[in-house]
C-alpha cells in the first residue's frame, strides 16, 4: 500500500480537533562527558563517547562523516551545559527527555547527566523527564574491530533483589522530582529489553509478580500507581524457551499500560547502503498500522531523524553491512524530510478518539548511530525547528 492510500484508510476515522494536545518526547542517551568511573577505568581518563564522533570518518563515496557539534563537544553533565538543552528543547516544542537509563547489579552507569546534569539544571522545570530503563548487555563496541569477539562487560540481567533495589530508588530520588514525567498522574517508566527482563526473574509470572510490587511500592509512596511501559522490537524469548514468544500476549500477561518503539530500523530493514529515509518512514508506517491496536494497550509512535552507526564501527576496518555497527544507514534525511514526518505523525495522533497523544523522537543525541536533534555546522537548529513548526505553530 502507498503512503497517500495509506493516510486516506486512515482518514476514515474521526479527525479531532487539532489543538488537541500531543506530548512531543525525545530519548536522551548519556554518554558524552567525561568521568564516568566504569568508563574511565575501560577507556582511560576524560574518555567520553564525543572521541569516536570527532574520529569518524567518510566510509564510502557521499557518506558525511565527521557530524561536527554546533555547540562543541560539551561535557553534558554540567548543569549549565544541561540548562543550554533544557533551554532548546523547551523552547523548541520537546515536552520530556526520555532518558536511556543505566543500572546494573552492581551500581549505575551514566547517570551523571541526569544526577549533576539535569536535576541540578536551574530551569529543569521547564522540561519533563523520564526514564527507559536501558536494561541490555552491554558490549565493547566503542569502538568494535569487524568479526571480533564479542565482549560482555555488564549484563543486563539482574537479581530480583536488585529490581527491588531499582524501585526503591526510582521511587526516592526521582519519581518525586517535580520535574518527572507522569502519564494520567503517573510516572511513566519504561523497558528497553523484555528478554532481559524475563530473564532477571526466570518466568513470566515472576517477572509479572515483580511488576506489581513495583506498583504497590508506588501507590504506597501516594503516587496513584505506575505507567509501565514496554519497547516492542526484535522477538522477546521466554526463559527456558528457543523460540520466539507471542509478543502481544507478553505484553498483556506483564500488565503493561503501553507500548512503543526506540529506532525505526527496530522494524524496517535498510537494504541498501544509504537507504532513502522516506522508504524507511513509509515501512514504519506500515508497521505502525499493523500494530496499532493487536497489544490492547495505546502504541506511541516513534519519528527517528536518522541512522548512521559507523563511528562505533573501528575506522581501521573495510566498512559494509556485516552486523551491528557495520551497517547500513539511512541517507535524505533532511530537516524537511524529517519535518515531514512529523507531520504525518501528528495527523495520524489527532485522529485518535481516546488519548493520551504521545510520540518520542530519536534522538536528542544520538550521534555515534547518527541521530541527533541537537544543532551540528551542516544544519544548525533545522531539525529542532522542524519539531516547532509542527507542534507550537500558532
Amino acid at each position: 500500500m502507498s503512503l497517500l492510500a495509506l493516510l486516506l484508510a486512515m482518514n476514515t476515522q474521526q479527525t479531532l480537533p487539532a489543538s488537541e494536545k500531543i506530548t512531543v518526547a525525545s530519548y536522551y542517551f548519556g554518554n558524552y562527558h567525561p568521568g564516568d568511573p566504569r568508563n574511565e577505568k575501560l577507556k582511560g581518563t576524560g574518555w567520553s563517547e564525543w572521541e569516536l564522533v570527532k574520529n569518524a570518518k567518510p566510509r564510502f563515496p557521499g557518506h558525511h562523516q565527521p557530524n561536527v557539534p554546533l555547540w562543541g563537544y560539551e561535557d553534558e553533565s554540567d548543569p549549565k551545559v544541561m540548562a543550554k538543552k533544557i533551554a532548546a528543547a523547551a523552547d523548541h516544542g520537546v515536552d520530556a527527555f526520555i532518558f536511556d537509563w543505566y543500572m546494573y547489579n552492581d551500581g549505575p552507569f551514566l547517570d551523571s547527566p541526569i544526577d549533576h546534569g539535569f536535576l541540578k539544571a536551574k530551569n529543569n522545570k521547564r522540561l519533563k523527564f523520564a526514564f527507559m530503563w536501558a536494561n541490555h548487555d552491554w558490549i565493547d563496541i566503542h569502538p568494535y574491530r569487524k568479526g571480533a569477539p564479542q565482549k560482555l562487560l555488564y549484563p543486563g540481567k539482574v537479581l530480583p533483589e536488585t529490581f527491588d533495589r531499582i524501585g526503591d530508588l526510582l521511587i526516592k530520588k526521582y519519581f518525586r522530582h517535580p520535574s518527572y514525567w507522569k502519564v494520567d498522574g503517573k510516572p511513566y517508566f519504561s523497558f528497553y529489553e523484555l528478554t532481559k527482563l524475563l530473564e532477571s526473574f526466570g518466568s513470566v509470572s515472576s517477572t509479572r509478580a515483580a511488576l506489581d510490587r513495583f506498583r504497590a511500592k508506588a501507590m504506597k509512596a501516594g503516587f496513584g500507581g505506575l505507567h509501565l511501559n514496554a519497547v516492542v522490537w526484535g522477538q522477546p524469548i521466554l526463559p527456558g524457551e528457543s523460540k520466539p514468544a507471542d509478543t502481544v500476549k507478553l505484553v498483556k500477561d506483564l500488565g503493561f499500560d503501553s507500548v512503543t518503539s526506540y529506532v525505526w530500523i527496530h522494524h524496517v530493514g535498510l537494504p541498501d547502503q544509504q537507504t532513502d529515509y522516506n522508504y524507511v518512514r513509509d515501512a514504519y508506517f506500515q508497521y505502525w498500522k499493523s500494530v496499532e491496536t493487536q497489544f490492547g494497550v495505546p502504541y506511541y509512535p516513534n519519528v527517528t531523524m536518522g541512522w548512521d552507526s559507523s563511528p562505533r564501527a573501528d575506522q581501521r576496518d573495510l566498512f559494509g553491512n556485516f552486523g551491528y555497527p557495520f551497517m547500513n544507514t539511512i541517507s535524505g534525511n533532511t530537516p524537511a524530510r524529517f519535518r515531514e514526518a512529523l507531520e504525518l505523525t501528528k495527523e495520524r495522533l489527532l485522529q485518535r478518539k481516546n488519548g493520551p497523544r504521545i510520540l518520542n523522537i530519536n534522538c536528542w543525541n544520538e550521534w555515534t548511530e547518527g541521530s541527533y536533534l541537537e544543532p551540528d555546522r551542516v544544519h544548525g537548529l533545522q531539525y529542532l525547528e522542524a519539531i516547532r513548526s509542527v507542534f507550537r505553530a500558532k
